[in-house]
């Protein structure tokens, strides 16, 4: 039988950062390597979900939705990055919760993280890989700082109770070798599990080079430059199940726990069905009814300028009123009603701060 693996970390092209995995690509690959699931984790964002949902269901891949996400630290002074793994639609809608919090509550900050208690308030539904060497149990065990690593990994397994992994990599980084002796140590002594990930940048090692271009452009540096941090290696690809295998095979447990984790993962999201807020039209009024006489009021008032102009009042009457109508049946048919008043609100509002 050949052997399965599944990817849990998985940077496409909608990481702003880093990742030039085309999702279609992705998906296809899986395909031809008998993959039954694979995560996107693309950096504090689900912009890519929907077309890899989609791409991946068409194909009998399993979606597992999950992003990387930054953490602040408890005094507020650093980011250290975990990921998150929905389990079902709970965790998947508080993830996406997470994500527009580090968006619009961040007063200024560069870099958008989500705090430690907004996680505890929405970890429901969610799983949670430590981050490698760079989480902030690995940074404590890179220093010595045992009983650190000790208490952060208490933590994380209080707010996510048997839904935490301790994340390992051989990508042939940097002081990751030493991170896996101490994080395969921790897990035995404190009874977590470790997962494996390859936590992939790109399809096929030959792409490398075109990934650390992609990272320059971001960073604002040429490739040659000698002050450039390099953090990434060409073994950040989409490896096969029998590499991932091979690489792990004297911790079987880390395959056998993304198999485990792709197992316990199941997200339906409902697609072609619209969620508008409700305009609160007046009484005795619908969306529909409200939004034809506010229009109809609207063209009214321009009609008025063009009559003063002495352009054809039943001219304008017969033609601009027939595709007012045709317009707002379309609007209306489509349950779009809500939604263009919405738009008339805030345009309104823009208006009349003179905002253009």
């Amino acid at each position: 039988m050949k052997p399965q693996f599944i990817h849990l970390r998985v940077h496409t092209e909608y990481s702003l950062s880093d990742g030039i995995v085309r999702i279609p690509k992705l998906v296809e690959k899986c395909v031809a390597d008998e993959m039954p699931a694979v995560a996107v984790t693309d950096l504090n964002n689900l912009f890519g979900l929907i077309k890899f949902y989609n791409n991946a269901e068409a194909s009998g891949v399993k979606p597992i939705v999950a992003s990387d996400v930054w953490i602040a630290d408890s005094e507020g002074t650093g980011v250290t990055p975990l990921v998150l793994i929905a389990k079902n639609n709970i965790g998947y809608l508080n993830l996406c919760q997470l994500i527009s919090a580090t968006y619009s509550s961040q007063s200024g900050k560069f870099t958008p993280s989500i705090s430690r208690h907004d996680l505890k308030k929405k970890s429901d539904g969610l799983i949670a890989l430590s981050g490698g060497k760079e989480g902030d149990i690995g940074k404590a065990l890179l220093v010595g700082n045992w009983e650190g690593a000790i208490k952060r990994l208490a933590y994380w397994s209080s707010i996510f109770p048997s839904a935490f992994y301790i994340e390992i990599q051989r990508t042939g980084r940097e002081y990751e070798k030493e991170y896996n002796a101490s994080a395969i140590e921790l897990a035995a002594q404190e009874g977590i599990p470790v997962v494996a990930t390859n936590d992939v940048r790109f399809l096929a090692r030959e792409e490398f080079e075109a990934h650390e271009a992609r990272v320059c452009i971001y960073q604002g540096r040429v490739l040659d430059d000698s002050r450039r941090q390099r953090v990434y290696s060409e073994e950040q690809y989409l490896k096969s199940s029998e590499e991932m295998h091979n690489l792990f095979s004297d911790v079987p447990e880390a395959i056998e726990n993304c198999l485990e984790i792709g197992k316990r993962c199941s997200v339906n999201i409902e697609l072609g069905k619209y969620y508008f807020p409700d305009y609160g039209v007046p009484s005795g009024e619908t969306s529909e009814t409200f939004l034809d006489k506010t229009a109809k009021s609207g063209l009214t008032a321009r009609l008025k300028k063009f009559g003063e102009k002495k352009i054809s009042t039943n001219y304008l009457d017969s033609d601009y009123q027939k595709r007012l109508e045709f317009e707002l049946s379309v609007i209306n048919k489509m349950g779009f009603a809500d939604y263009f008043l919405i738009v008339m609100e805030f345009i309104s509002w823009a208006k009349a701060n003179q905002i253009p």
